[in-house]
């Protein structure tokens, strides 16, 4: 009996793998979506002007960035800033932002980010120093939501490859008014020169690099193919790389 059983199901399997080779193999099942999938971690936002162009965004991990809300206003031509203050520096920056560039400064430090130095010339040349900064840029295609790095929009000029190197942490400078020692000093960034991609005295976050900022030098000029149209809402995301 034990025998017959067995030679039996052998003689099924055989058949069955006979009927597979002759007959194509079903399509796949569709990919069912799992009942305990993870959901996007949505950051806590704390406006930190009154105009809501900047923000603190804190995570449940602890992770924390700073929002800056911001628009294109130019897509092609020679660089010398990623983003500039509103009215300044327009021609040769790729975003403008309304917020204040000193309070930008200051949510930078509320993340621990360090201040170093902007860029040196005399007795020698000496790039700008200080905290890493990662730059993402968050806008609206559509339907969707796209973040890129923000180096994938500035080319370098010669090697026509994307910026390869991350911004630091200047801190620009403060100037006193010589003739009114109780008026707060004024944040030089403001003026313009936020985020830059030519070095510049009065950046707030500027390249660790030697980046010329003569007209007949510039190094750097935007993608234009990978940049929406002027206009376009951008929020710039700003995270500190601390060791």
């Amino acid at each position: 009996m034990k025998i017959r059983t067995l030679v039996f199901v052998a003689f099924l399997g055989f058949a069955i793998g006979c009927e597979t080779d002759d007959k194509p193999a079903p399509p796949p099942a569709p990919d069912t979506p799992k009942a305990n999938a993870p959901k996007s971690v949505e950051g806590k936002k704390t406006a930190l002007n009154k105009t809501n162009t900047l923000f603190l965004e804190a995570f449940p991990d602890g992770r924390k960035r700073v929002l800056v809300e911001a628009e294109i206003c130019l897509r092609e031509g020679q660089l010398e800033l990623l983003m500039c203050k509103k009215q300044s520096k327009e021609h040769e920056s790729i975003l403008h932002t309304a917020a204040e560039a000193h309070l930008i400064h200051s949510a930078l430090l509320v993340l621990k980010a360090k201040v170093g130095s902007t860029v040196r010339y005399d007795p020698k040349f000496i790039p700008p120093s200080g905290t890493t900064i990662k730059i993402s840029l968050q806008y609206k295609k559509k339907d969707e939501t796209v973040t890129v790095d923000a180096k994938e929009w500035v080319r370098n000029a010669k090697t026509q490859k994307a910026l390869d190197v991350d911004w630091v942490f200047a801190g620009s400078q403060f100037f006193q008014d010589p003739d009114d020692a109780k008026k707060p000093p004024y944040y030089l960034a403001n003026g313009g020169d936020m985020i830059c991609v030519s070095n510049f005295p009065d950046a707030m976050l500027d390249l660790p690099i030697d980046s010329s900022k003569n007209d007949t030098e510039l190094n750097f000029e935007a993608w234009t193919e990978r940049i929406p149209e002027k206009g376009t809402k951008v929020t710039v995301i700003l995270e500190p790389v601390l060791k």
